[in-house]
């Protein structure tokens, strides 16, 4: 049987944490911060977690990083 390739675009963005979870930088935070509330910005901070339907669709990506 031949490899499974991984996507290389979701293992730039994309990592799996210990407990199987995907973890992702926050949305909404490249440019336009002067229209973003302080609010936003500052939980905006850091990492992120992906929602369950959406971490199903990364980890297809990432065949081997489970």
């Amino acid at each position: 049987m031949p490899k499974m390739k991984t996507k290389s675009s979701a293992k730039k963005r994309f990592k799996v944490s210990a407990t199987g979870k995907v973890i992702s930088a926050q949305a909404g935070k490249r440019h336009g911060m002067i229209k973003r509330h302080k609010k936003f910005i500052r939980n905006a901070r850091g990492t992120t977690t992906l929602s369950a339907p959406d971490a199903r669709i990364v980890k297809g990506y990432m065949p081997y990083d489970r």
